[in-house]
């Protein structure tokens, strides 16, 4: 009887276990079984070591196998495990001297013995290094992803020959196999989306630049053709760049999903996010069938999720974003398991005023009965609605504002951005907050108590319930933000006008 150890890592939404892979080989009639909490397309990694081994003329022990994954009690899903059980059955076979170097494995394996790449290989060598064994083995095809995490040393091979060299064996020789074919990806000539591009529309963009500044939720109402898509899909342009630590955690996330490309490195620009309103709650908030996958919103954090046309959402989709603008992450729970996923996003809606869209200014055009217009509208719900800060009606240009304008650029507006958010950081420096967004009302009234000009009208509104107290505090942090951006301490009468305005607004 003999033992092979070595390593792979379990994903949990984005938080990985480093799991010790067992391989016992013993002089009893011949089988092979894998325990310790397998899926199913791990189970499947039996037929695929084996043929591996032997399409790479390597011994096959013809023992009884038992390969265990510990913790046992740990879930353990996908084909990243299919390396470190055939390196672990290798070392018990005496192919791979075992030199008691402890090794993370992460690949899965084809037939023919070619290494291939999976998902997550970001988080799980973060994963690995943070728990010490920084020495990793992948495909070459993941190698570049698995060199952005800091510490680790990395080795990338193309086959299981190739790995069983790389312990200090010797494969025999065997027929090269031929060079993997990558995919043909289409290139796109895009031009970078700037706010020059937008015409008019003044309010509307006062209204993004302080989203932007503070973090805050955006609704944009308008009808066809007013610009809300232009304006939304320019949001990222003036927000800053992601710090090394949103950088690496958004790559992970992207990484999980497999939307990353390891060949640009990591992602150091806000995220845009705009799924199709048949989108799925599980496309939107992550989940499906098996190992439970980040969805746009997820994959949308430290950026915007754009939702065009907003009230054509199911409503599942749209309640199911509650979670995460109150608390920053999604939880998905299922049967085998939890898996929680980040998803600080900024929150884009665009409406049309009705389902015809020519329900703005006098709708003279518009087709639509009350009834229909209510019906329309109603599908974003108050509370949803409530956790929204800013909301605006976004009117047709005229001919007015096409002979007057007078564009700024996004790099203008991104300068201004940058600067209100060092004032808010510096203000909420030694609190948990970073964005006027985060910031609790009652926080910001107890700063304003000696300030009755700021709260004066807006305390009005909420003796007359024309406001809620969760939208009374939403006004006030959107009045801290256009003062950061004028480069005041403290609010004026005039901001928080502008802010109530900014806020109810919605025209519709």
């Amino acid at each position: 009887m003999s033992l092979g150890t070595t390593a792979a890592v379990a994903l949990e939404g984005l938080i990985g276990h480093v799991v010790e892979v067992q391989a016992q080989l013993a002089f009893t009639v011949p089988g092979f079984t894998l325990v310790g909490l397998p899926d199913a397309a791990l189970v499947e990694a039996k037929d695929r070591v084996r043929a591996a081994v032997l399409s790479r003329n390597l011994e096959w022990p013809n023992r009884k196998i038992t390969v265990n994954l510990s913790p046992a009690a740990l879930p353990k899903t996908g084909t990243a495990f299919d390396l470190a059980i055939a390196v672990a059955i290798l070392i018990g076979a005496r192919v791979i001297p075992d030199t008691q170097q402890r090794r993370v494995h992460l690949a899965e394996l084809g037939l023919d013995g070619r290494l291939q790449p999976v998902r997550g290989i970001l988080p799980m060598v973060a994963a690995a290094v943070a728990a010490g064994v920084p020495d990793v083995v992948v495909a070459t095809a993941s190698a570049a992803e698995a060199k952005l995490v800091p510490g680790a040393r990395v080795q990338g091979a193309d086959t299981l020959s190739d790995v069983v060299a790389l312990h200090g064996g010797k494969p025999p020789t065997c027929k090269p196999l031929p060079p993997a074919s990558a995919p043909r990806v289409a290139q796109r000539l895009e031009k970078a989306a700037d706010l020059s591009d937008v015409i008019g529309q003044e309010v509307p963009k006062l209204a993004v630049e302080i989203a932007a500044a503070g973090g805050h939720h955006l609704l944009l109402c308008g009808p066809p053709g007013a610009g809300k898509t232009m304006l939304a899909a320019r949001i990222p342009s003036i927000l800053p760049s992601l710090t090394q630590a949103e950088a690496v955690e958004v790559t992970s996330i992207h990484s999980v999903a497999g939307t990353f490309d390891p060949g640009q490195g990591l992602v150091l620009r806000p995220p845009f996010e705009d799924p199709h309103h048949t989108a799925t709650p599980a496309a939107i908030v992550g989940g499906g069938s098996g190992v439970p996958r980040p969805g746009a919103a997820s994959r949308a954090h430290c950026g915007v999720l754009f939702l065009d046309e907003a009230p054509e959402f199911s409503a599942r989709v749209l309640e199911a974003l509650r979670q995460p603008l109150e608390h920053g992450e999604l939880v998905i729970q299922r049967g085998g398991g939890m898996a929680r996923f980040p998803a600080r996003f900024q929150l884009v809606l665009a409406a049309n005023p009705c389902p015809c869209g020519m329900g703005g200014g006098k709708g003279l055009k518009c087709t639509c009965t009350p009834m229909a217009r209510r019906r329309y509208f109603s599908k974003l719900s108050g509370p949803l609605l409530d956790r929204v800060d800013l909301q605006v009606q976004v009117d047709p240009v005229s001919r007015a504002g096409l002979l007057g304008q007078g564009q700024v650029s996004s790099k203008q507006v991104a300068a201004r951005v940058a600067v209100a958010r060092a004032q808010a950081a510096s203000r909420l420096k030694g609190t948990p907050w970073q964005l006027n967004s985060q910031v609790p009302g009652k926080w910001l009234r107890e700063r304003y108590a000696g300030r009755p000009e700021i709260t004066r009208e807006l305390f009005r509104a909420l003796d007359a319930g024309l406001v809620s107290l969760r939208g009374a505090d939403r006004v006030l942090r959107i009045a801290q933000t256009i003062a950061d951006l004028n480069d005041r301490e403290y609010p004026t009468a005039t901001d928080a006008g502008l802010a109530m305005m900014l806020r109810t607004g919605r025209g519709h």
